[in-house]
């Protein structure tokens, strides 16, 4: 054998190790996260149901001031940064509706 032979021949048992570590490091598990204390995805907590208030109101509350700061805070905790926790506000004063027809008296 010459020297070229035997040089090509550690080249290729080199390579093969190469890609038996490169399949060994694609196949491995991942390392288990500990679990956090921080409440899940899945917890109502205030904000959501302020979200929930807001989308239940129609387009004549679009401009409530109170819609937009929660929708402002749903935004900040979408992208990273923390949410305040928002004080429940009772829901924007609208004029009461009555059943009596117009032409007639209480």
């Amino acid at each position: 054998m010459e020297r070229s032979d035997i040089l090509r021949a550690g080249a290729m048992i080199i390579v093969f190790v190469l890609f038996l570590v490169a399949l060994h490091v694609i196949h491995r598990r991942p390392a288990e996260r500990p679990v956090s204390d921080a409440p899940s995805a899945s917890t109502p907590d205030d904000l959501s149901a302020e979200l929930l208030r807001c989308a239940e109101l129609g387009p004549q509350d679009a401009e409530d001031p109170h819609c937009q700061a929660v929708w402002k805070e749903n935004r900040a905790r979408f992208f990273g940064r923390p949410a305040r926790p928002l004080l429940p506000q009772a829901a924007p004063a609208t004029p009461p509706t009555t059943s009596t027809p117009q032409g007639e008296k209480p």
